[in-house]
């Protein structure tokens, strides 16, 4: 009677009504810093988005690797609606550096919000007071001035390197300090540690408002109407160009009716006089392009990045020394020559005097791996609560718990779990066909 009470209470605790979607919190998963203009722009697009799904949308920092963290874990997410990513142009770059072998075509591209030219600042009381000035500077000393704004091979890397290049200077004239993000590069700055950044103007406005930095130019076509006394590359005699972008996608494989209800609720969002006055205050540039043509652009600048990092140019700034399959392959390799010692000297039987392995033994073993593959193949669609309730009382009993005992474990211990790791720690758990 206890564990029939306590299984009855467990089922009304986890029982949620499904409905539309979405029906329960969304993340919105950003692959760079705290303080920077990806931040800045994902948690504006936040908090905007659950007004209009009407359900808490949570953004996460999920920094490192150049970007390869936060952009691999929304690739990798559950194709359910609830994760979103902000991709951001690094996506074009970190499979062809061999960083990882993720890319834009790992997603379900919703739509690009806005888009930034590369500038570069430098301290206000900087000797340099133009682009010309600072390209003497380099050319009389190579290698000795510092620069950041993001990781090593970076969109804003890649901005100066081709600006260096327009110059008729080498990407390597100057040392990339590789940081992660545009904010902490923007300290450093401050603090002395580095000679310039490139960044977009609205990641350094504040600092440019308060009159402690300066604007040489930005790589637009034209001069941004937020700041209209910045000059273009263009017009201080480089004909070059580069941007950023941020757009929201979606993991490969989700439902075509919840991409395009995010879509529908981003259009909203983007056309709203809240974002619109927002991007305008901040000077990011709101450029929306969704649909066939999102897909065809992002083609198209992965073959350009692609081309850029692997031309003899660019060489000098993919630095990266391991790719991502270089520490598995050790130790495969290790494994391997491990195995072919032992088997050469005859070491590789089994002990004579070790106990012989039962097939009982054997058994279980197989029996707890068939386990493993029957979760793995069930709980998508039954959900955790329910799969992992079924088989822990089958472990249990198999164990040669009483039946009684083994019941009530798994009524209390599972729903308790999950209650912990998916509702307090928002570990996303499959929640299957019941919702819970």
């Amino acid at each position: 009677m206890l564990a029939a009470s306590m299984l009855f209470v467990c089922v009304l605790a986890g029982c949620v009504e499904r409905g539309d979607y979405p029906n329960r919190p969304i993340t919105l998963i950003c692959p760079w810093a705290a303080g920077g203009g990806t931040d800045t722009v994902s948690r504006q697009v936040a908090a905007l988005l659950e007004r209009e799904l009407g359900v808490p949308v949570n953004v996460v920092n999920a920094t490192g690797g150049a970007g390869v963290t936060g952009h691999t874990r929304g690739a990798l997410a559950r194709p359910d609606g609830y994760t979103l990513m902000m991709m951001t142009v690094e996506i074009h770059m970190l499979h062809h550096r061999g960083l990882t072998n993720i890319s834009h075509a790992d997603f379900e591209p919703v739509a690009l919000l806005n888009a930034d030219a590369t500038a570069l600042f430098v301290p206000v009381d900087s000797p340099w007071q133009s682009l010309g000035q600072l390209e003497e500077a380099i050319r009389a000393a190579p290698g000795k001035l510092t620069a950041s704004g993001t990781v090593d091979g970076g969109i804003w890397h890649l901005g100066l390197a081709e600006w260096l290049l327009t110059a008729g200077l080498d990407p390597s004239d100057v040392v990339w300090i590789g940081m992660n993000g545009a904010a902490p590069s923007l300290q450093e700055l401050m603090a002395g540690g580095l000679d310039f950044v490139c960044c977009s103007l609205p990641e350094a406005r504040s600092l440019l408002d308060g009159g402690q930095i300066r604007c040489l130019g930005v790589m637009g076509r034209d001069r941004l109407e937020p700041f209209p006394d910045v000059p273009t590359f263009q017009e201080e005699g480089y004909d070059c160009r580069m941007a950023g972008w941020r757009a929201i996608a979606l993991p490969q494989g989700a439902p075509p009716e919840i991409a395009r209800r995010v879509a529908h609720a981003l259009r909203r969002v983007v056309e709203s006089g809240e974002f619109r006055q927002f991007m305008e205050n901040t000077g990011f540039h709101v450029d929306w392009i969704s649909g066939e043509e999102l897909v065809q652009a992002l083609d198209e600048g992965d073959a350009r990045f692609g081309r850029l990092l692997h031309s003899d140019a660019f060489q000098s700034i993919r630095r990266t020394r391991f790719g991502p399959y270089f520490f598995p392959s050790l130790l495969l390799g290790l494994f391997l020559a491990i195995g072919g010692c032992l088997l050469a000297t005859g070491k590789l039987g089994r002990d004579p005097d070790a106990p012989a392995v039962s097939g009982q033994g054997l058994v279980r073993l197989v029996e707890i791996v068939a386990w493993v593959v029957v979760y793995l193949a069930v709980v998508e669609w039954a959900g955790f609560v329910v799969t992992a309730t079924v088989l822990t009382l089958v472990l249990l009993l198999r164990l040669g718990t009483k039946w009684p005992a083994a019941l009530a474990v798994s009524v209390v211990v599972v729903p308790l779990a999950y209650e912990i790791f998916a509702v307090v720690l928002r570990v996303p758990l499959p929640r299957g066909w019941l919702g819970w």
